[in-house]
Formats: C-alpha cells, structure tokens, sequence
C-alpha cells in the first residue's frame, strides 16, 4: 500500500466514526483564541485532579496561544451549534481575532472563554504537551465544569454533523 493509499483509507475509515464537537478556547498573555476540535477526550477522574486530552494542529494560532497561556477551555457544544463550529473551524475565512465577534461566551476561571449554550466546557490548566508529527497533544487538569441544562452534543462523523439519537 502506498503512503498516498494508506492515507486516504486512514481518512475514510476514521470518517465512518462520529465524535462530538468542541471549541478550544483560550485567552491571556499570548492572546484570545478558538478552533473546531474533533479530538478531545477525558484522561482520568481519578488523578489530583480530572484531566483531559486535546489535539490542536500545530499550525492554528490557538495552539500558540494555548502554549503561552497555559490554559484553556474545552467547550463541547450542543448540537444546535454547528454555526459556532463552523466559524472556529475557518469554514467562514473569518481572521482569528475576529472568531469572537457575535458569540455569546462569559469569561471562566482565570478567564478563560466560556461558549454560552455549550452542552459542557471544562477549563484547564495545561499540564503537559507534545508536538506528534502535525499536532499537538495537550493534557490539560480541569478547574471548573460549566454545565448546561440541555445535554445534546453536537456529533460529527461521516463528514458531516450529527445528532445523537438513542436506541429503543
């Protein structure tokens, strides 16, 4: 199998699967930013404190500020917010600085960007990161759980966004 081969199938098969959606958010010294996360995870409950996993590409400028700020928040939205989504990701060609422009967010723990109408948001200290070939891994130990009263999160998986449906 080519490398070409290996990567498309990669792609596919990684699209088959649905995961939810989170905004990383961040906001400080290094500056205020966001961006559309498909890969984010907890870590454990169990530690001095809950942890949890993030990947952010190495060349988003929110990785940036994430590392000089040493915290962020992991918004993981509700599946009425794939607007919000859409405009982290860079689907609108928005500039970075201008992400926040008409989302409704609060500022949390040490003032981190809370997405209002996010089904949760954790925020984080980041504790340790790794740069994995285009990505960077980041564990970051959770300060503050903000949830909302509505628990539907929004779900992406075969290229497109989902909604969870429960199974009778």
């Amino acid at each position: 199998m080519t490398d070409s081969d290996l990567r498309s199938r990669f792609l596919e098969g990684m699209s088959r699967g649905a995961t939810f959606v989170s905004v990383i958010t961040t906001d400080g010294e290094a500056g205020r930013f966001g961006v559309t996360v498909s890969s984010m995870t907890s870590v454990s409950a169990d530690g001095a404190a809950p942890s949890l996993l993030v990947c952010v590409h190495h060349r988003s400028p929110a990785a940036a500020a994430i590392l000089g700020n040493r915290m962020f928040c992991a918004n993981l939205l509700h599946e009425s917010q794939h607007e919000v989504s859409d405009v982290f990701s860079g689907r609108r060609r928005d500039e970075h600085h201008r992400r926040f422009d008409g989302i409704d967010w609060t500022p949390g723990h040490g003032r981190q960007p809370v997405l209002n109408g996010a089904t949760a948001s954790f925020v984080c200290a980041l504790k340790t990161s790794l740069l994995w070939e285009t990505h960077y891994i980041m564990v970051g130990e959770v300060a503050e759980v903000v949830l909302d009263d509505s628990p539907q999160a929004l779900l992406y998986g075969q290229r497109a966004y989902r909604k969870a449906v429960g199974l009778s």
